[in-house]
Order: C-alpha cells, then sequence, then structure tokens
C-alpha cells in the first residue's frame, strides 16, 4: 500500500505543477522570443485594422454622425499612421533586397531577350 501512496503522492505533485505552469504562464511575455518573424504579419494585420476604422470613419462622416472638423483630423491621423507602417515595409523590404544581385538578374533578362529577339527576326 505504500507503493501506491507514494505513486499517487509523485501523481498529485505533477499535476499540481501542470496546473501551476498553465495558470501562470500567460503571466509571463513568452513571445518575446518569437518576435523576429511575426513583425511584418503584425503590420499586415495593423494596417488592416487602420484602414477598417478609416472607412468606418467615412462612413460615419457621411451619416453625419461626426463633424467634418473631427473627421478631417481623425482621417489624418489614420493616414499617417498607415504611411508610416508602408514606408516602414517598403524599408524592410529594401533590406532584404540585394542591389547587385538585383542589377545582375536584370542584366541577364536582358541578354536573354535580345537573344530571343534575334532568333524572331531570323526567322522571319
Amino acid at each position: 500500500m505504500e507503493d501506491i501512496s507514494i505513486i499517487s503522492m509523485v501523481f498529485t505533485a505533477v499535476l499540481v505543477l501542470g496546473c501551476l505552469f498553465l495558470i501562470l504562464s500567460p503571466l509571463f511575455k513568452w513571445d518575446a522570443y518569437l518576435q523576429f518573424g511575426i513583425k511584418s504579419a503584425d503590420s499586415a494585420s495593423m494596417k488592416e485594422a487602420l484602414f477598417t476604422t478609416l472607412n468606418e470613419i467615412e462612413f460615419e462622416y457621411k451619416m453625419d454622425k461626426i463633424s467634418e472638423n473631427d473627421y478631417k483630423i481623425l482621417k489624418g491621423q489614420y493616414e499617417s499612421q498607415i504611411a508610416a507602417i508602408m514606408k516602414a515595409d517598403e524599408q524592410a523590404a529594401e533590406k532584404l533586397v540585394d542591389k547587385g544581385l538585383m542589377a545582375e538578374i536584370e542584366n541577364e533578362i536582358e541578354v536573354a531577350m535580345q537573344g530571343h529577339k534575334k532568333k524572331k527576326g531570323e526567322e522571319k
């Protein structure tokens, strides 16, 4: 019988520790380690939310629920936030593109196009 009580105590301890982990884990920021890949998706969802809000503001203005002055102020604020996100996305995309590699690829495309045009000219 002593073996059963020891096993039950170990099982109970594991169960209690598991419950404590599940209860306390949301209090800690585990996603801080996962920020490197989520940023672009996060900016896309943020941009989508801002566009949706901008549409709602325009709808409320057309329904005469907000004044023209408030509409212009809010529209300017949201448009500047959207522009900042788009600029940050563009800068991030430029960092990922290797300028030398792009120039080399464009040159190869030009050479291939000229070769194709010469072949077409010879066939006619």
